[in-house]
């Protein structure tokens, strides 16, 4: 299913990994450092089913495109949404919990670019320590990525899930535009519903009241975000908090 296989210079791909390097230093190590590049097609992916043409000891890098990565578990599925800059491992084995196991499948949304970080890329971070410390923190990134994620899954209302996932999304793919904050990422309302934690037709009626209210806008390739967050969520949020004790104590 991949496809259009290419060697790239790694700091010419991510500029981003050669921050902290000197002027000097980022010149040899673009010179130096060049990896295998290969585009996903659209679709379901089979990760374990690659040939790689060098062994991607370090994973891989997503140089463009947007990846899911779904859990299937107890009859739910949990989605972690993937792009530009992320680090992959799509073959390490899953910690199975064998009375309750999982499954696990993941999806091309757009064509995807990877970077496959080789043996030269590890003689590489060894040689500049910056490109090691640049590949760690992409870890990082994605864990708390996935903490932030449960967080919003833990709103009681799925139309303020939907609304904080969307304004964080937009902080990473977002544009901004005289009409209002673009988030091309046109993924389906199934998607968002694993994303947030919500069935399907919950997330259709919850996206309705938030177009009626302004606050989001369907556009061709994905959404039109309106207002301003800092001045919608504290009203959203803290007036949720401060009902929910009373409903509760009435057992609602």
């Amino acid at each position: 299913m991949s496809s259009h296989r290419s060697l790239t210079p790694l700091l010419e791909a991510d500029p981003d990994l050669g921050e902290g390097l000197s002027a000097a230093d980022y010149e040899a190590a673009s010179r130096a450092v060049a990896v295998h590049a290969r585009t996903l097609d659209v679709g379901q992916w089979a990760p374990l089913e690659e040939e790689w043409p060098n062994a991607p000891l370090l994973g891989l890098l997503v140089l463009e495109g947007v990846v899911t990565r779904d859990i299937v578990f107890a009859g739910r599925t949990t989605t972690e949404l993937l792009g530009t800059g992320d680090i992959l491992r799509p073959w390490e084995d899953d910690v199975q919990f064998d009375p309750l196991p999982f499954g696990v499948a993941w999806h091309i949304h757009e064509p995807t670019r990877v970077a496959i970080l080789d043996g030269r890329v590890v003689l590489a971070s060894a040689r500049w320590p910056v490109l090691a410390g640049a590949l760690s923190r992409r870890h990082v990134r994605r864990a708390r990525s996935l903490a932030f994620q449960l967080a919003i899954a833990q709103l009681p209302r799925v139309d303020d899930r939907l609304l904080v996932l969307l304004w964080a999304l937009a902080e990473r793919w977002g544009r901004v535009s005289p009409q209002g904050v673009r988030l091309p990422l046109a993924l389906p309302h199934r998607t968002l519903a694993t994303l947030v934690g919500a069935r399907r037709p919950s997330v259709t009626t919850a996206l309705s009241g938030l177009a009626r209210d302004g606050l989001v806008e369907r556009t061709e390739d994905g959404w039109l975000l309106h207002g301003d967050p800092a001045e919608v969520f504290p009203d959203r949020l803290h007036a949720t908090a401060r009902a929910r004790p009373a409903a509760e104590a009435l057992g609602l």
